[in-house]
């Protein structure tokens, strides 16, 4: 079964919105990465500014539902409110994902295409023609 989860985006403060959400829904952080974690990426540029600033945070409310969120980037500007919200699938394998991106982006226009990314995940990002945002995230068996 495939796990679908809220994914919000905030304007740099996603991790006071999340404590708070932490104090409404209980639960624990179970990953939390800032900009300053990501590995250097020419086309990423991260002002100093934002290194503190979240890149990945998750609260896990209850065995269904994980409360996922980030700070925008911003060299790429602000987030607009109504398009800060993502829905983020978790497929089971690599095929799945590439099966759900496909077609969930006929018709919309894909932001990131799936590939490899360096927290052991493979990873894509879309908006679907319905003008839905969607990021799709399996992560890779842990080593060992």
């Amino acid at each position: 079964m495939v796990q679908v989860n809220p994914n919000l985006t905030f304007n740099g403060n996603c991790e006071e919105a999340f404590n708070f959400y932490r104090s409404v829904f209980g639960g624990e952080f179970n990953q939390v990465m800032r900009f300053k974690d990501m590995p250097p990426m020419s086309e990423m540029e991260i002002p100093e500014s934002a290194k503190e600033k979240i890149m990945h945070m998750s609260l896990d409310i209850n065995k269904e539902i994980i409360l996922m969120g980030n700070d925008a980037n911003p060299a790429f500007g602000n987030v607009s409110i109504g398009q800060n919200i993502s829905l983020s699938v978790m497929p089971k394998s690599k095929d799945e994902a590439d099966k759900i991106f496909k077609k969930l982006s006929d018709g919309g226009k894909i932001t990131m295409p799936m590939a490899d990314m360096f927290w052991n995940a493979y990873f894509g990002m879309l908006t679907d023609k319905f003008n839905i945002n969607w990021m799709i995230n399996f992560d890779y068996p842990k080593k060992g």
